[in-house]
């Protein structure tokens, strides 16, 4: 299940109910569920998916128009990039909503790797995550220019991510007042893009 602030966000950034809303990248379907309970008529996507979330990649979807889509730390890894992204902007209606909570990997340093290291009991040196996160994630500023053609795209709102990967909620606060205090950078991002 997705952070509870991050559903918060979606919920609060989607056209009010019942919309027609595309899921990008939906794992097992549970941020889905919980945005049909809300009302809403939801397609969900992921390349492995299975039961609800259609086996699907990006570019090869093919649907009716939405007004909305929902990214949650999917797009980063969506290929090709580019492609994908104007296949989206085809899919969605103009004035459509797309909604992304990403990780800013640009912003990944060393002492926020350090402390997620500590935190996750992984035995890896700080340096070497950076390069390897670097190496296979794209960041959120190529993101943003991909989507710029088709889309107007506001700066993106930094706030805390390394809880979500694989330490869990009990660590937010902790995070949060680190990055408050200059202690570690802010490693996540949300927008909210608007298709032209």
């Amino acid at each position: 299940m997705p952070a509870p602030d991050a559903i918060a966000f979606v919920r609060a950034a989607l056209p009010p109910a019942p919309a027609r809303v595309l899921e990008i990248g939906a794992g097992d379907g549970a941020l889905a569920e919980v945005l049909r309970g809300a009302g809403h008529d939801v397609t969900a996507i992921d390349p492995r998916g299975a039961g609800d979330v259609l086996a699907v990649p990006l570019i090869e979807l093919e649907a009716e128009p939405f007004d909305a889509a929902v990214a949650m730390t999917s797009l980063h890894h969506v290929e090709p990039l580019a492609e994908s992204l104007e296949h989206l902007a085809g899919l969605l209606r103009a004035g459509g909503r797309l909604v992304v909570d990403e990780y800013d990997v640009a912003a990944l340093d060393e002492r926020a790797a350090r402390w997620w290291i500590a935190k996750s009991g992984q035995h890896q040196d700080p340096a070497e995550y950076v390069a390897h996160m670097r190496e296979h994630i794209v960041s959120v500023a190529r993101i943003r220019e991909a989507l710029a053609p088709w889309f107007d795209v506001p700066e993106p709102v930094p706030g805390a991510y390394l809880y979500r990967h694989k330490i869990g909620w009990a660590h937010r606060d902790e995070e949060e007042a680190l990055i408050a205090t200059g202690v570690i950078p802010a490693t996540g991002a949300r927008f909210v893009a608007t298709r032209r």
